[in-house]
């Protein structure tokens, strides 16, 4: 039985399942669904098509599918998807979809701090961290377990590649390759996000490897982006990591690929020590 604090507001038709905690002055509308265990927090405002997951929190004072930010919208049924365990805390804002894919979708086991908004039809994928004051535009898509710093922007249509990070203050104009770590005003390619590709339980032998496949893309100047990227390619490919790069370098998107200032010195992290005892490697 769900726990609703006397002075919250639960529309007809809203659907709180079993164990769900509401908040004093909370606001739930008539066509949400709340998985169970879920905690909403004191004057979290809950609308539209929205479902959220098993165990899913939500601090005071975030908002959950209200209307799109976009001229386009003319009232079209379109919805918000949480994922189980995924923390939302205070004043952040997470729209419902817009015409076209007409859904904002967060996977399992995010977490979304304060005062972050997360536009109209974006993809966060599991494991997603995103710190304070962060700003998506429309359709934005990230992989798991990549973090985007406080107060980035990221702009609309952008692409971010799984277990890649966002340093803080950046503004990201252009796709982030997997693994990738970028960060500026107009972000660039500024190396490997090493520290987190260990920390994710990623095996020495490909984090190598994977190494070796940046070097030669984008520290190397021989040649064109598209001849390295090509001969890199050849030479590397079958290895998962630098498949999955290859991969969404290829399928390609609406902006640009996020790459090195031509002055730039790309950090590729330290050596992997070939006395490190292997890790199993990550999904």
């Amino acid at each position: 039985m769900a726990e609703v604090h006397a002075t919250a507001t639960v529309a007809p038709g809203a659907r709180l399942a079993e164990g769900v905690r509401i908040g004093p002055y909370a606001v739930i509308g008539p066509e949400v669904e709340i998985g169970p265990g879920a905690e909403i927090g004191a004057h979290v405002v809950i609308d539209g098509l929205t479902r959220l997951g098993a165990g899913v929190r939500v601090f005071p004072f975030a908002t959950i599918g209200l209307p799109p930010q976009d001229l386009k919208y003319r009232g079209e049924p379109t919805r918000v998807e949480i994922g189980p365990r995924t923390l939302i805390r205070e004043h952040v804002t997470i729209h419902r979809g817009s015409v076209g894919s007409g859904i904002t979708r967060i996977g399992a086991d995010c977490m979304i701090m304060c005062v972050a908004h997360i536009a109209h039809d974006c993809t966060l994928g599991d494991g997603v961290i995103v710190a304070n004051n962060v700003m998506f535009g429309g359709h934005v898509s990230v992989g798991d377990g990549a973090y985007i710093g406080g107060g980035a922007a990221v702009h609309q249509f952008v692409r971010i590649g799984r277990f890649a990070a966002v340093g803080g203050m950046s503004g990201v104009e252009g796709d982030v390759i997997p693994f990738g770590l970028v960060m500026g005003n107009r972000a660039r390619l500024s190396g490997l996000n090493i520290v987190g590709l260990k920390r994710r339980g990623f095996a020495r032998a490909d984090i190598a490897v994977l190494r070796e496949a940046f070097r030669l893309i984008f520290k190397q100047r021989d040649g064109t982006f598209a001849e390295r990227f090509a001969a890199t390619a050849d030479r590397l490919g079958g290895n998962r990591l630098v498949d999955e790069v290859v991969a969404f370098v290829r399928a390609g998107g609406k902006r640009p690929l996020c790459r090195a200032a031509p002055e730039t010195e790309i950090d590729l992290g330290e050596e992997v020590e070939a006395a490190e005892p292997a890790a199993a490697s990550a999904a």
